[in-house]
């Protein structure tokens, strides 16, 4: 009983949190579906990562809050809906409401079926910005979930290496804690620039943060 009782106050605490949370409440006045919109546009206005033109693809993409942000930035007037001017692929293993003028793969990234289907709207193109959001269903043991969180970075970078411009730019989602350190070592293995970042709107309990990773060193171009 005792466990039920304290579960019940941390989704009370969280939900608290969640329903007063200025993010929130701006994102719902925005129009954005979640407030991690405001986590990437922070990322973006510090490093000017996003440009008019860009091929963008958006790895985890699903509510589509990252998306719609990319959206609005690729139109000439900023708006949500309308002409853009470029190009945005969004990937989810999870439906995805549509975001007009973004394209969208449900599946893995990493089957051959969803590869081509990228190949074939990429048309030849590199990808300017790879923005991955990606995050594991964490089970609470910090081992296990560590390794989890690993992995999806360690598959963002591989999806970089394939198919970004060599003065691209990857953005992902870490957690600090154990494996931090291997991921930023991998980071700057493979970057020539690596920036941390913990936007404001990622909350201050919250171990999550971000690595930005910008021009791919040559040894990592197999092309």
């Amino acid at each position: 009983m005792k466990v039920k009782t304290q579960s019940k106050k941390v989704n009370k605490s969280w939900l608290n949190d969640h329903v007063n949370d200025p993010y929130v409440k701006l994102a719902k006045k925005d129009g954005y579906r979640a407030r991690a919109a405001y986590k990437l546009k922070e990322i973006d206005e510090t490093m000017g990562l996003i440009k008019p033109g860009h091929v963008i693809v958006d790895l985890g993409s699903t509510p589509g809050a990252w998306s719609q942000y990319v959206r609005r930035k690729l139109s000439p007037q900023g708006a949500a809906v309308g002409d853009l001017n470029g190009v945005i692929i969004s990937v989810d293993l999870l439906p995805m409401e549509p975001v007009e003028g973004v394209i969208f793969l449900q599946g893995d990234f990493r089957e051959d079926e969803i590869n081509q289907q990228l190949l074939k709207v990429l048309d030849g193109r590199p990808v300017n910005v790879v923005a991955s959001d990606m995050a594991p269903n964490l089970s609470g043991i910090e081992s296990a979930d560590a390794a989890r969180i690993a992995h999806l970075v360690e598959l963002a970078i591989e999806f970089s290496i394939q198919y970004l411009h060599p003065q691209g730019a990857l953005i992902t989602k870490v957690f600090h804690g154990s494996g931090y350190s291997q991921l930023a070592k991998l980071f700057k293995e493979t970057f020539k620039v690596v920036k941390p970042f913990k936007p404001k709107a990622s909350r201050d309990k919250s171990s999550e943060t971000f690595l930005v990773g910008v021009g791919l060193k040559s040894h990592t171009k197999s092309k």
